[in-house]
């Protein structure tokens, strides 16, 4: 059992996916993202895409100025996205991979091979104040990138773990216990997410190295059935009794 407090930042960009399915402004992702802090969320996670597919610009400043908590906003490896992060000032940005037919962020992004696209730019984010994460695979060459571009956080992809079962998932759990531990030994702090439900969430909450969970998708959909504070709060009672 961990005794640090596991944090939770919700990603609500599937409530702006639902509003520009109409367009207009309903629903409103800024009013989830208060909802979502009521419920439990420490932070709040917004991912502005190159094809502004769910979250738009404004949405970004109407979060900034409304919210009380940490947004971390995750952006794609470009100068584009680095300097609207510049110029936000969010507390935190994710670097993350992003292709333009892709449906979701899918796989972790290649630090050690895209070490000197992204060396200048985690330069300038740090330099601004915002803390850097990295959406890695829970991988040794990926976590000895983190260090060598001196990023103080990597978020481990769970994909892997969420879509597979039996053997693999036990192996694909400890592939990422191992990650988070040799993270922590090199002073990175790790977080974790993708594809994470009530269901399986449990086992990478109980990874006391982990400090933060980044859900999004599944709560939005649980959020269908029996409202967002609902499914935040169930999620928040699970992560809690993992821990």
């Amino acid at each position: 059992m961990g005794a640090a407090h596991l944090r939770l930042g919700v990603n609500i960009d599937h409530v702006a996916t639902i509003r520009n399915a109409r367009g207009g402004g309903h629903p409103d992702p800024v009013k989830a993202a208060l909802i979502a802090v009521d419920a439990g969320a420490d932070g709040i996670t917004a991912h502005l895409r190159e094809d502004r597919r769910h979250i738009r610009d404004e949405d970004i400043s109407a979060l900034m100025a409304a919210l009380t908590v940490p947004l971390n906003l995750e952006m794609a490896a470009t100068e584009e996205m680095l300097a609207i992060a510049l110029r936000h000032r969010p507390h935190a940005a994710c670097i993350v991979p992003e292709k333009r037919e892709e449906r979701t962020t899918e796989g972790g992004l290649d630090a050690a091979r895209q070490f000197t696209l992204l060396a200048p730019m985690v330069d300038a984010l740090r330099a601004a104040g915002i803390r850097v994460s990295l959406f890695i695979e829970p991988d040794a060459a990926q976590i000895d990138a983190a260090i060598r571009l001196n990023a103080p956080v990597v978020e481990f992809h769970t994909g892997r773990y969420a879509h597979v079962d039996g053997q693999s998932r036990a192996d694909e759990l400890r592939r990422i216990a191992d990650a988070a531990a040799l993270a922590v030994k090199n002073g990175i702090e790790p977080h974790a997410g993708h594809g994470l439900t009530f269901d399986n969430v449990g086992p990478i909450a109980a990874i006391p190295q982990i400090a933060e969970l980044n859900i999004g998708h599944f709560l939005i959909g649980e959020a269908i059935f029996g409202g967002l504070a609902a499914s935040i709060g169930e999620m928040r009672a699970r992560m809690d009794a993992a821990r």
